[in-house]
């Protein structure tokens, strides 16, 4: 059954009769209607813009990711100011329960901050609907991206959903349509130019990584040094997005540069590592990457996940079956993956253009 408990008001006690058979609990004092998705549908679109449904007690808890705790303490820490709102020490507890990945913490807090400051003088719980709506409004007037709109829905969703407890708060709120923009991919001439205009033998190593291996750039970060197996030329990538392992492929050539790098560089834990002895820093790979390609005289802007997209639209172009790109990448779904037949060029060559019969 679907037990419904609320504090006295005419207006929830009117609503409630126009449920589906409504009854009378005396063992547990609750009215209640029995537990169909129809019925949870209706209660939901019965309230909505009436009362908060707090679902804490019906809705069984999402399984907790098995990541590393996450150190968010920064957030608690910042120097404050009144002029400012911040998300709320729930909003913060609730990721670190959760163990969601550092960046997604990052977004959600920077995301949820920007919503709440939009409306300074307004309780967070009392917004309605119609206000997160103008919120997103104003992001759209501002040419915001379809992605930043959805990240911004995903923020507030995690506070009233999840912190909150209220399951389905945003049945009615509209999404942007999913963009489907192809990957950009260099050639291998490219990828080679850009490997020889590193500065050193870390760079270089790094940009080989990222291309011969499909890494993320967060899981080349990751990387210890016992993730690298020259015996089965296999690099182990652990507890990577949707916390999921898997094995790629380690380049010989990477591996002979791997050995002069730490010989030289000497890293303890990490792979690749600061100069204070932690992880390599994101954005010191991203800065690598860019600052090759521009003396490698690249016009285009390259990014690390650029490399990761040529490594995959190469390997189809090779005659790589389909399903071992989607395994290598660690894509849940070929559907992912399918995206890159639409770049390999091999195919396009084997089409005769018309004009040119």
């Amino acid at each position: 059954m679907i037990g419904l408990q609320f504090h006295p008001d005419k207006v929830i006690q009117a609503l409630i009769k126009e449920l589906p058979n409504p009854k009378w609990s005396a063992a547990f004092s609750m009215v209640y209607i029995i537990n169909t998705k129809e019925n949870l549908d209706i209660v939901f679109n019965k309230f909505r813009g009436i009362a908060w449904v707090n679902g804490n007690s019906f809705f069984k808890e999402k399984v907790i990711r098995d990541n590393e705790p996450v150190d968010i303490n920064w957030y608690r820490n910042r120097s404050k100011t009144t002029s400012y709102r911040y998300v709320p020490e729930t909003y913060l507890v609730k990721l670190e329960l959760k163990r969601y990945a550092l960046n997604t913490c990052k977004t959600y807090i920077s995301q949820f901050e920007k919503f709440i400051n939009h409306y300074p003088d307004k309780d967070i719980i009392t917004l309605s609907e119609q206000e997160i709506r103008g919120y997103l409004q104003h992001l759209i007037r501002q040419n915001k991206s379809n992605s930043y709109i959805n990240q911004a829905i995903n923020s507030i969703k995690f506070y009233y959903e999840v912190v909150m407890g209220m399951p389905n708060r945003f049945y009615s709120i509209e999404r942007p349509r999913k963009e489907q923009k192809l990957p950009q991919v260099l050639s291998k001439e490219e990828i080679r130019s850009i490997i020889a205009n590193t500065n050193n033998i870390k760079h270089r190593c790094i940009v080989s990584l990222l291309y011969s291996s499909g890494l993320r750039r967060s899981e080349l970060l990751d990387l210890k040094l016992t993730d690298i197996d020259s015996k089965r030329m296999l690099v182990h990538i652990r507890n990577a997005k949707n916390n999921k392992d898997r094995y790629s492929l380690l380049s010989e050539k990477v591996v002979k540069d791997l050995r002069i790098y730490y010989r030289q560089w000497k890293p303890k834990a990490y792979l690749f590592e600061s100069p204070n002895g932690m992880k390599y820093s994101g954005k010191s790979v991203g800065a690598i990457v860019v600052r090759a390609a521009t003396k490698a005289s690249i016009k285009r802007k390259v990014t690390p996940h650029i490399l990761r997209h040529s490594f995959a639209t190469h390997l189809l172009e090779s005659g790589t079956d389909l399903r071992y790109i989607q395994t290598l990448l660690g894509h849940s779904s070929t559907r992912t993956t399918e995206i890159y037949t639409q770049v390999a060029i091999n195919k396009f060559k084997a089409i005769k253009n018309p004009l040119d019969e």
